[in-house]
């Protein structure tokens, strides 16, 4: 079997490392929606008044509740897949071809981008609602990630 050049190896760790930060990024950090001082995000929304910000859930927003399950489907399934582009980082690194934890990796990408499509589709319509960088974040660390997981399954096809 032919090994990669060590640039391209290391191309090829930095990449799921990439798409892990994007999902981390859009499930924790970055919004989804905005309305003035309010942040929505899957696990919950956030009001900031007077300097002060609070955690809240997101039953004010009158969502049905297969919505709210979506929410936290789509925040569980993005931490998951990253975890799994980790570990197909980590395998790449060790020079391994990381066949199951890529094939498994697809398959969260494929179920986190179902669910957060539910959760875009059905939130509710609320006055001066914004779109956060949050679904962008979810959207790249899923193209990544896809993409980092199908060519390991490519290379290891060619050898």
């Amino acid at each position: 079997m032919m090994r990669p050049p060590m640039r391209s190896r290391w191309m090829f760790v930095a990449s799921p490392i990439v798409g892990a930060m994007a999902f981390a990024t859009s499930v924790w950090v970055a919004p989804w929606w905005r309305i003035g001082e309010v942040t929505i995000g899957p696990f919950s929304s956030r009001h900031c008044f007077g300097g002060q910000c609070r955690p809240a859930g997101l039953q004010w927003i009158g969502g049905s509740d297969l919505w709210m399950r979506s929410a936290i489907a789509t925040g569980a399934a993005g931490l998951i897949a990253m975890m799994l582009l980790l570990g197909v980082a980590g395998g790449v690194a060790a020079r391994r071809t990381p066949l199951l934890v890529s094939k498994m990796s697809l398959v969260a990408i494929a179920s986190a981008v179902a669910c957060a499509a539910y959760f875009v589709a059905r939130m509710p319509r609320l006055e001066g609602m914004a779109l956060g960088a949050g679904p962008f974040f979810f959207a790249a660390g899923a193209i990544i990630g896809a993409a980092v997981s199908l060519a390991a399954l490519r290379r290891h096809r060619r050898a």
